[in-house]
């Protein structure tokens, strides 16, 4: 007997239709003996209902009230789901993120979990119940409604799984794994069979949107394991794990990209100490997140400063430095281009081969790709290009690194 957790988001959810579809899922498994629990989140376009709602009401929604509101979406979707699996035999109880209890911090909207009190959830799967609960929630030790944020079910899902010890907490989503890349941009791309912690980490934070960095790491530092599936076909999905010394054969596992980039120079800054907080010290305070980061060397005293932002942020960003120039020196000069793109490489397999860099820059030349950025760790080498040249990148790098399905 196995203990598994189940995670349905909101497309699993959608509709009376697919609530019952997910139902008839779970009573496969605990009529195979399993023992069962299931997060889930709100249904489809619920989350955004509520949202205007409260906007209808104060233009800045209280945070405390907020969630008090957004809450009730997923206390809708495990009544609904408890219900259906009551309708074919299946005894299970639906519990609130409170119910259960999962303490959270206070910070309302964005709720980070402290810890879970298990019990009751055991005893009802001792008693041979499917336990349902509700993703994206929690309670604060005043006994205050929390939300956990953008990705909140999953994390809820692994973090679950964790307190559980349960054998690997099951994210089921609108595709069927984690694929070397997209197949929108690269027909032939494949389904991972596995990828690491580390190498799903490094695709979520590039660009890749199965999963929430949030729920990646958590489940990394409790050693959940972790398998990604469709909730409309059968199959093994990825099972994303530590890594293991079979895996040292593959170079590459994925090509990541993100078309949210936009980058800034600026031109004749003082090459002094201090010049590089000066510059991205009043940046941050705006709440603005720089990703890339290239000085040139010095000459004749000064330098070129270059760093991307999410192309979003790029007005703001301007803007600051904006204000800066005559605290920099009146010879500086702003660029800014935000048709810009990321593209990346990720494998663990980087770390005992050589000449990773020389293939990937070596191909997107011989495609007449002009590279602007490169920034590189110990398992991803990421380079920024111009927006028009992303498909012809990720496409020739896939091939270029064997991931097409008829050469892996």
């Amino acid at each position: 007997m196995a203990l598994y957790v189940y995670k349905f988001g909101g497309t699993s959810v959608g509709t009376v239709e697919r609530i019952k579809a997910v139902a008839e899922k779970v009573k496969k498994s605990h009529d195979a003996g399993d023992q069962i629990v299931v997060v889930v989140s709100a249904m489809s376009g619920e989350t955004n209902r509520l949202v205007a709602l409260a906007k209808e009401m104060q233009v800045q929604p209280t945070d405390r009230e907020l969630d008090v509101l957004l809450s009730t979406g997923e206390q809708v979707t495990i009544a609904l789901l408890s219900m259906a699996l009551h309708n074919v035999g299946v005894d299970a109880r639906s519990y609130t993120g409170a119910q259960v209890k999962i303490l959270t911090d206070s910070a309302h909207t964005k709720a980070r979990i402290r810890e879970i009190d298990e019990a009751n959830m055991r005893a009802d799967l001792d008693a041979g119940r499917v336990v349902v609960v509700a993703g994206f929630q929690g309670v604060d030790e005043q006994g205050n409604i929390t939300t956990l944020g953008r990705g909140g079910s999953d994390t809820t899902g692994v973090a679950l799984a964790a307190a559980l010890k349960a054998d690997e907490c099951h994210i089921y989503t609108d595709v069927d794994g984690v694929y070397t890349t997209d197949p929108r941009v690269v027909p032939k791309a494949r389904r991972l069979e596995q990828i690491t912690f580390e190498e799903m980490l490094e695709m979520a934070s590039l660009g890749s949107k199965v999963l929430q960095i949030r729920s990646v790491e958590f489940a990394g530092k409790y050693n959940v394991k972790l398998r990604v599936l469709s909730s409309f076909m059968e199959g093994n999905g990825t099972l994303i794990t530590y890594e293991e010394s079979e895996m040292e054969r593959a170079l590459i596992s994925g090509i990541a990209f993100n078309r949210d980039e936009a980058k800034l120079t600026l031109t004749g800054v003082p090459d002094l100490p201090g010049v590089a907080s000066k510059i991205l010290g009043p940046v941050a305070a705006e709440n603005i997140e720089v990703d890339m980061i290239v000085q040139n060397i010095s000459a004749h005293g000064t330098t070129d400063f270059t760093f991307t932002v999410n192309r979003n942020d790029f007005a703001r960003a301007k803007s600051v430095l904006e204000g800066l120039r005559n605290e920099l020196g009146g010879n500086t000069q702003i660029i800014g281009d935000n048709s810009i793109v990321k593209v990346s490489i990720v494998g663990v397999g980087m770390r005992s081969h050589a000449g990773i860099a020389s293939t990937m820059f070596k191909t997107l030349a011989d495609e007449g790709i002009n590279i602007q950025m490169i920034s590189t760790s110990e398992i991803k080498i990421s380079v920024v290009v111009d927006e028009k040249y992303l498909e012809l990148a990720v496409r020739a790098l896939h091939k270029a690194f064997d991931l097409d399905q008829e050469t892996a």
